[in-house]
């Protein structure tokens, strides 16, 4: 089974996760934060990964510590339930129209965590969610995952539009770069045998 759980414990946040990669779909998120709760709600469904967090932080400060955290253990997450990613397709990407809003994400299931981000967001808050923390969300979860993630505004203006987006193509994109090719089960996807 390609199941994690991780618990991570600071000074800042408190958090449970639990992951299934081959799961339906189904989010059970409490993060204090109520947006992060609907993008990862809408990740979990769009990439059918089974995903449970639980989280209580310093959201009396603000929303950086638990969003950034969360992305740590989720990051954290997919890299314990690829393993060695042993017969995964490895890469994949989607092309997203949410509404007006256009967003183009592609991930690598490198070992290289790295994160290319161009996405404009025209407001600095969604209620009260802060949008540059979309940005460190992926950060962690790029480097923690140890994967290459690319996320690329390609038409939009409207700021929940244009997260939503990316968050539910990100999940397709991964979902897609985690799937297990049958021809190759038995094989590491890359040429030097380890990613």
């Amino acid at each position: 089974m390609r199941v994690s759980e991780q618990n991570r414990q600071t000074a800042e946040t408190n958090i449970q996760l639990r992951l299934d990669l081959d799961g339906t779909g189904v989010g059970q998120i409490d993060t204090g934060c109520g947006f992060l709760d609907h993008m990862l709600t809408l990740f979990a469904r769009h990439g059918r990964f089974d995903l449970a967090v639980t989280c209580q932080g310093d959201t009396q400060v603000d929303d950086h510590h638990t969003v950034e955290d969360i992305g740590i253990c989720l990051g954290d997450a997919f890299a314990q339930a690829l393993g060695d990613k042993r017969g995964v397709v490895r890469y994949g990407s989607t092309l997203l129209p949410m509404d007006e809003a256009l967003i183009l994400t592609a991930v690598d299931l490198s070992g290289r965590g790295m994160l290319c981000y161009d996405l404009h967001i025209p407001a600095q808050k969604v209620g009260t969610f802060d949008t540059e923390l979309t940005e460190e969300f992926f950060i962690a979860l790029a480097r923690r995952g140890d994967m290459t993630i690319h996320v690329r505004q390609l038409a939009g203006n409207n700021s929940h539009h244009i997260m939503e987006g990316a968050f539910k193509s990100l999940a397709r994109s991964l979902a897609a770069a985690a799937a297990i090719d049958g021809r190759f089960a038995q094989e590491i996807p890359s040429t030097k045998g380890v990613l």
